[in-house]
């Protein structure tokens, strides 16, 4: 069975010209922007404003560890 073929707990990937697991390791994103992919790709059929709040805060995540922004600085994001 090809995994990209069957999804776990709904359709909201299956329904995808591409698949956000496909994108993020042709990209080699890393942990935080594969995620910030996934919950864009997902957030009207799944999770709505939840998944929103999980992007901006993986956002603040790459801010924080890649960009050395301070909780100050974060603050006001």
């Amino acid at each position: 069975m090809n995994a990209l073929e069957h999804q776990e707990g709904g359709i909201h990937y299956l329904k995808r010209e591409i698949q956000p697991i496909e994108y993020i390791t042709k990209n080699n994103l890393n942990f935080s922007e594969g995620n910030i992919v996934k919950y864009i790709t997902r957030h009207r059929d799944k999770n709505k404003d939840e998944d929103i709040k999980k992007i901006i805060h993986y956002a603040k995540f790459i801010l924080q560890l890649e960009y050395n922004y301070t909780e100050e600085q974060l603050k006001g994001l």
